[in-house]
């Protein structure tokens, strides 16, 4: 079974209820502060840390001295604004005693349903992950419309989970794990310690938004494990009111995880193989064999363009003898790729005009 402490890569959900007092609308900050030591021993022993954080709409309310009630889109909006400043700062300040550098990263669904945005989004958390950042990803409440919102940060979390190849999820939340039905209203309701299968059972069982901070419920939570758990990550739903949370997991801290049903790669290699594609890559011997050592399709060893595609859109790869051998996502659109082939990727920038990816294909983004 997944542990944190074997993980590479961790995705961490934090929850407004967590991160907000509900009675004062105030930063719970020993909390945060203690949080950030968590991260800390995390990045210490060299895993990758990204924490999706809700909390900026709460502080927001507090600040504007808007009323607890449900809040009409305008007003949610505006409160993201200002309290997204609040909740940046407040990362910022938690883990620069650490000297740990965060960064503020704002998604809208539609950047993981746009194969473009969605490979903007994942180079930028990648890069910042490489520079030992953790990044502070949040929905962007400023401009988001039901019509194109996550609506919860479970969902979010596991969204970005796949989107860096996490091999965790980590659910802060206000329970300790999915139980046969509500634990408050039953008592005879027993936690799931290991959850390998989602089933009917447990969807009904599921309930809605319980705080009246949080959008989420463990309806969301099961929604956020199905799409972890398909993408190759494990992920686990604990308790996190109590301070040090990541540190009580790792002591046994009551919990439900999920096992993952691959690894991340091999889940984003499938991914990308069961996609049609939108065009066809005729590569010379060099480059074919090239792909075969696993190395990326550099712009040198493409010999001919065929069908019209965008940066981001699944093509073919196909050798000289016209057989296809490999699948991938193209770095450039059809366009940039005709005028690039057979070209050095020192040659790029003066053809184009701009310093492109040295890859058309990029070996991550490819199956053969």
């Amino acid at each position: 079974m997944a542990s944190l402490a074997a993980s590479k890569r961790l995705v961490i959900k934090i929850g407004s209820a967590l991160l907000v007092d509900r009675d004062t609308g105030d930063l719970r900050r020993e909390w945060l502060t203690a949080l950030a030591a968590d991260v800390a021993k995390a990045k210490g022993r060299g895993q990758d840390v990204i924490l999706v954080s809700s909390g900026s709409i709460a502080l927001g309310r507090s600040a504007l001295n808007l009323p607890a009630a449900p809040l009409a889109l305008e007003q949610s909006q505006a409160a993201a604004a200002v309290g997204q400043i609040r909740l940046a700062r407040a990362y910022e300040e938690a883990l620069a005693p650490h000297n740990i550098t965060a960064a503020q990263v704002l998604v809208t669904l539609e950047d993981s349903q746009n194969r473009r945005r969605y490979l903007n989004s994942r180079a930028t958390l990648e890069q910042l992950l490489s520079f030992g950042v953790v990044p502070i990803v949040n929905e962007n409440d400023t401009i988001a419309t039901d019509e194109i919102r996550y609506g919860d940060n479970d969902r979010l979390a596991a969204q970005v989970a796949v989107t860096v190849g996490a091999d965790l999820v980590v659910l802060l939340s206000d329970v300790d794990g999915l139980y046969t039905a509500n634990p408050h209203e039953d008592a005879a309701a027993v936690r799931y310690d290991v959850v390998n299968e989602i089933t009917q059972a447990m969807e009904d069982a599921a309930g809605d938004a319980g705080s009246g901070l949080s959008k989420g419920g463990m309806k969301t939570k099961l929604l956020a494990a199905r799409t972890a758990t398909a993408g190759g990550a494990a992920l686990v739903i604990t308790h996190g009111a109590a301070l040090n949370p990541l540190t009580a997991l790792e002591d046994g801290a009551n919990a439900t995880w999920f096992t993952a049903q691959d690894d991340p790669k091999a889940a984003r290699k499938r991914w990308i193989a069961a996609m049609k594609p939108q065009g066809i890559l005729t590569l010379d011997a060099g480059a074919a064999h090239a792909l075969s050592l696993g190395k990326s399709l550099l712009p040198a060893g493409v010999t001919a363009i065929h069908g019209t595609f965008e940066r981001g859109d699944p093509v073919a790869i196909q050798g000289a003898d016209n057989r296809i051998i490999a699948h991938g996502l193209a770095r450039y659109s059809a366009s940039e790729a005709e005028q690039i082939k057979g070209q050095k990727s020192s040659a790029i920038e003066p053809i184009l005009g701009y310093p492109g990816r040295a890859a058309l294909v990029h070996r991550d983004d490819m199956v053969l």
